[in-house]
């Protein structure tokens, strides 16, 4: 399978509480709800050919219980998500879900690379990772992610959870897709492409 990550981010790296002021405030996090003023038709369309084109999903734990209880819910086979979301695979990474009550839901625990590694081997088509920001910096520096999707929108928010840390495994990425939607959301889908090039006689041009 080709593991595909899919992430909407501000312009200074957070992608923390997007959907709601509610939606997650771990942290004293305080500004949800940033992405809806910017989600139009192209990127509610764009996002939509994401869904459909997936064969499995793969999750947090944390992300997945979310997703379980609003998406879960919706009985609805014209909403292109929820239909993806509840008729295809779900993986679950983590080590004290014992009893999920989504369906088409396993819960991978002990060796997670293993297992991943697994499920890329044997099946078919693209395990796609939504949100799970933990576990795409995970799956990030055990070098498992084949294609990384950002909806990068056009604020800075100063405050709240970054995909990328501070410090963490340098990788070169190659741009393969890219599209700007007429609200300023910035589509881009990357590939690793081993290590970056640096200056003669440093880690910097500097």
């Amino acid at each position: 399978m080709k593991l595909t990550t899919v992430t909407h981010i501000t312009l200074d790296g957070v992608v923390q509480g997007l959907g709601g002021l509610d939606e997650d405030r771990r942290g004293g996090f305080e500004r949800g709800g940033w992405a809806i003023p910017f989600f139009g038709d192209q990127a509610a369309e764009y996002l939509d050919q994401v869904f459909r084109r997936a064969d499995a999903f793969l999750f947090g734990r944390w992300t997945y219980e979310v997703f379980a209880s609003y998406w879960g819910a919706i009985d609805d086979p014209d909403n292109v998500i929820a239909a993806s979301l509840n008729r295809q695979p779900k993986f679950v990474a983590s080590s004290t879900l014992t009893d999920p009550q989504w369906t088409e839901t396993t819960v991978l625990s002990g060796d997670l690379a293993a297992a991943v590694a697994q499920l890329k081997e044997e099946r078919d088509g693209e395990l796609q990772v939504h949100g799970s920001i933990t576990l795409v910096r995970w799956l990030l520096e055990h070098e498992l992610v084949d294609e990384i999707v950002l909806l990068a929108y056009p604020l800075v928010l100063g405050q709240g959870t970054r995909l990328f840390p501070d410090t963490g495994r340098d990788t070169k990425l190659r741009l393969v897709d890219s599209e700007v939607t007429p609200s300023g959301i910035i589509v881009q889908a990357y590939r690793p492409d081993g290590r970056p090039e640096y200056a003669p006689g440093g880690t910097s041009a500097d």
